[in-house]
C-alpha cells in the first residue's frame, strides 16, 4: 500500500502539474498523421524559449480521423483539445498560452473534470464553461470503461496508471478467495470481446476447475481483422490495465505465468508493453509475493507473424509452442488442455482491460451497463464512408444509427447502404436495420456478428458483390489450408465471386455460391473457417438483387466492377461547378461556365473519380454498351 500512495502521489503531480503541460497523441493513429513532428517541434520551442512546460505523450483519445491531437493543461483551466494539429497550430497554441488566449481553431472541447472510473473519484480542473468535449458529438454517446485511461495518461508511465486507481483492483482480488472473483466476473455478464462472446466467467470457472499443478493465461492480442485496430490502442496507450486484469486472471484461475501472444506487425505496442512489464516487475506488481499474499505471476510477450488464423485459440497455442498456427479439433478445450498440455485461459485485450473495473466497482455495477443479455461497452474501430473514423467505445444495445449518424457523423453525399461488422468473418447489415441495437444476439439474428469490434460503414458507391469477394479473398489467403472445406472452398467461392464481378457468371452459379458457402459455414474445422461464408451469405440474404443485376444485366449499379458500367453526366443535375473536370486524370470531361459538362467515353478509364468528387451526385453509372443484359 506504502508502494502505491507514493506512485499515486508521483502519478498525481504530473497528471495535474503545477505548470503548462501539452500532450501530444502519439499512438500509432497519431504517428500516422504527423504527430511525432509535431511533438518534436513543440520540444525544440519549449526548450529554445526556456520555458518551464512540460511536453507529454499520451496514446489514442479516440478521434482518429481529428489526429494529430494536442491537449493543453494550465492549473485552474480546462483542458484544451485540439484535432488536426500541424506545426503552425502548435506554434499558435504555445503563443496563446504566453498570451493567456488560447486559440479557437480545432478545438474539440475542453475537459473541465475528470472522473476516476476505478475509485469514484472525481478531479475539478475548472469550472464549467462553455464547449465541453463531453457534448461533442463523437465523445457524447460514449461510456469508457476499457479505454478509461486511453488518452489520458503516459503509457510508459506507471505512476500515472497508478494516480487514476491503477493496482488497487489487484491489491483488492489477492485479498479475496478465487471463487469470489470468478462469482464477480460472472455476474458481470462480461462476454469474450474478442469475437465468440463466451462468458468470461463461465470460461475462468472451467479453467479454475482444471486439475494441474501449472496453468497459463494468455491475452489473445492478434488483431487481425482489415480495418481493426482497438486492441492495439489499449496497448499502446493503457497496457498496464491488461497486465492487471490477467494478474487478477491468473490468481482467480491458480495460473503463475501469462503470455501476451502480440503480432509483431504492432512494433509501438509491444515496445509499450515490455516497459510497462519491467515497471510493473520494478514496483512488484508482478513478480514474487505480490502484496504480501504469496501469489506469484509473471508475464511475457510473444510476437506472432502475422497468421490471421492464430486469432484462433488454438493455432495460438501451437504458434506459442513453435509449431505452425494451425488450429485442431476440440474438445479437449484449452482450459482443459492447453499450452504445453496444461490448463489454459485465453482472453482477447479489451477483455482484459475490463477486469480490473469489474474487481473494483463490482460485478453488478457492471451488468447495469449495456443490456441483459450483453453487459457492459463495446470498443468498436469505426472506419469506412464515415464522416468520423475512429475508436468508439459505447453500451451494449445502442443501435447501429446512434453509431453511424450521431457519433460518425453520417456518410456525407451519400447515402448509407450497408455495414459490415465482425471483420472478414462478419456481415453485411443494411440501412433498413439502422435501428439494429448492438448486441451479440441481435447482430447474430441479423446474420452478423460482434467480432472483436471492427465496424466498416459503406455507402450507396459501394458494391456488395464486390465487398464479399474482398473478405473472402482475404480469408482465402489466409486459410492455414488444413481442413478441406475451407482451403478449397473459400477458393472456389473466390472463383465464383470473380466471374460475378467480370460479367461471366450465369444463375447457376449463383446457386452454386450459395450451396458453397452452407457447406463450409457447416463442415470446415475452426471458427475462423465457419464464418468465412459470413460475407456471402449475409449479402446474398439482403442484396440479393445485385448480385443478379452482375449475372441478368452485366451491369455493377454501384459503379465498383469495372468491366460492368460506365459514367456519364445528368445534364439536368450538373451545376458546371468544374470538380469532376478538375479531378480526372484523362481530360475526359470537358465543359463550359453555365454549361452542363461533358464525357468522353473513349478517354474514361473508369477509376470513379469524378463520381466520388461531385457533390450533386450529377455523374450518373449506367451499363455499358456493348453489353447486352442476358
Amino acid at each position: 500500500m506504502k508502494e502505491l500512495e507514493i506512485l499515486k502521489k508521483e502519478g498525481l503531480s504530473t497528471l495535474y502539474p503545477e505548470r503548462v503541460k501539452i500532450s501530444v497523441g502519439r499512438a500509432t493513429c497519431g504517428r500516422a498523421a504527423g504527430a511525432e513532428d509535431v511533438y518534436t517541434f513543440l520540444q525544440d520551442v519549449v526548450a529554445r524559449r526556456g520555458l518551464e512546460w512540460d511536453v507529454s505523450t499520451v496514446g489514442c483519445l479516440g478521434f482518429c480521423q481529428g489526429e494529430p491531437l494536442v491537449t493543453v493543461q494550465q492549473p485552474g483551466w480546462p483542458r484544451y483539445v485540439y484535432s488536426r494539429v500541424d506545426r503552425r497550430l502548435a506554434e499558435q497554441i504555445v503563443e496563446g498560452v504566453a498570451a493567456g488566449k488560447l486559440p479557437k481553431r480545432r478545438l474539440l472541447g475542453k475537459i473541465y473534470s475528470d472522473d476516476l472510473l476505478l475509485t469514484g473519484e472525481k478531479v475539478d480542473l475548472a469550472p464549467e464553461g462553455d464547449h465541453p468535449l463531453e457534448k461533442n458529438p463523437f465523445y457524447g454517446p460514449q461510456v469508457r470503461i476499457a479505454t478509461r485511461n486511453c488518452g489520458y495518461i503516459n503509457p510508459e508511465s506507471i505512476a500515472e496508471y497508478v494516480a487514476r486507481g491503477g493496482y488497487l483492483a489487484l491489491k483488492k482480488a489477492v485479498q479475496m478467495q478465487p471463487e469470489e472473483i470468478i462469482e464477480e466476473v460472472v455476474k458481470s455478464g462480461l462476454r469474450g470481446r474478442g469475437g465468440a462472446g463466451f462468458l468470461t466467467g463461465k470460461k475462468w470457472g472451467f479453467a479454475r476447475a482444471a486439475s494441474g499443478d501449472v496453468k497459463y493465461v494468455i491475452c489473445n492480442a492478434d488483431e487481425g481483422d482489415p480495418g481493426a485496430y482497438m486492441d492495439r490502442s489499449i496497448l499502446e496507450g493503457d497496457p498496464h490495465t491488461v497486465l492487471e486484469g490477467m494478474a487478477i486472471g491468473g490468481y482467480a484461475i491458480g495460473a503463475q505465468t501469462g503470455i501476451i501472444y502480440c503480432r509483431a506487425e504492432y512494433p509501438l505496442a509491444v515496445a509499450t508493453l515490455k516497459e510497462a512489464i519491467r515497471q510493473a516487475e520494478k514496483q512488484g506488481f508482478l513478480g514474487d509475493n505480490i502484496f504480501g499474499s504469496g501469489f506469484s505471476f509473471r508475464i511475457r510477450v510473444v510476437e506472432g507473424r502475422g497468421a490471421f488464423v492464430c486469432g484462433e485459440e488454438t493455432a495460438l497455442i501451437a504458434s506459442i509452442e513453435g509449431r505452425m498456427g494451425e488450429p485442431r479439433p476440440r474438445p479437449p478445450f484449452p482450459a482443459q488442455k492447453g499450452l504445453w498440455g496444461k490448463p489454459t485461459n485465453i482472453n482477447n485485450v479489451e477483455t482484459w482491460a475490463n477486469i480490473p473495473p469489474i474487481i473494483m466497482r463490482g460485478g453488478d455495477w457492471f451488468a447495469g451497463v449495456g443490456t441483459a443479455t450483453s453487459s457492459g461497452t463495446k470498443v468498436f474501430a469505426l472506419v469506412g464512408d464515415i464522416k468520423n473514423n475512429g475508436l468508439v467505445e459505447v453500451p451494449m444495445g445502442t443501435t447501429l444509427r446512434q453509431i453511424v449518424y450521431d457519433i460518425g457523423g453520417g456518410t456525407g453525399v451519400f447515402d448509407l447502404k450497408a455495414v459490415q461488422t465482425g471483420g472478414p468473418s462478419g456481415g453485411c447489415i443494411p440501412a433498413s436495420l439502422i435501428d439494429l441495437p448492438v448486441d451479440y444476439d441481435a447482430l447474430t439474428r441479423a446474420g452478423a456478428i460482434m467480432g472483436s469490434g471492427g465496424m466498416v460503414v459503406m455507402n450507396e458507391r459501394s458494391c456488395m458483390v464486390d465487398v464479399a469477394r474482398f473478405f473472402i479473398a482475404f480469408t482465402q489467403d489466409e486459410s492455414c489450408g488444413k481442413c478441406l472445406p475451407c482451403r478449397e472452398g473459400t477458393r472456389q467461392m473466390l472463383e465464383l465471386l470473380d466471374k460475378i464481378c467480370k460479367g461471366e457468371a450465369e444463375m447457376s452459379d449463383l446457386e452454386l455460391l450459395e450451396e458453397l458457402a452452407y457447406a463450409v459455414k457447416d463442415t470446415a474445422l475452426c471458427g475462423l473457417g465457419q464464418t468465412a461464408p459470413n460475407p456471402v451469405l449475409s449479402t446474398l440474404k439482403y442484396f440479393r438483387d445485385e448480385y443478379e443485376a452482375h449475372i441478368r444485366e452485366r451491369f455493377c449499379p454501384a459503379g465498383v466492377c469495372r468491366e460492368l458500367f460506365e459514367l456519364t453526366v445528368d445534364e439536368e443535375k450538373c451545376k458546371s461547378c468544374g470538380r469532376c473536370s478538375e479531378v480526372c486524370p484523362q481530360g475526359a470531361i470537358v465543359g463550359e461556365k453555365d454549361k452542363p459538362y461533358r464525357l468522353d467515353q473513349d478517354k474514361c478509364i473508369r477509376c470513379r473519380a469524378c463520381l466520388n468528387t461531385c457533390r450533386h451526385k450529377a455523374i450518373r453509372v449506367v451499363p455499358r454498351r456493348r453489353y447486352q443484359p442476358r
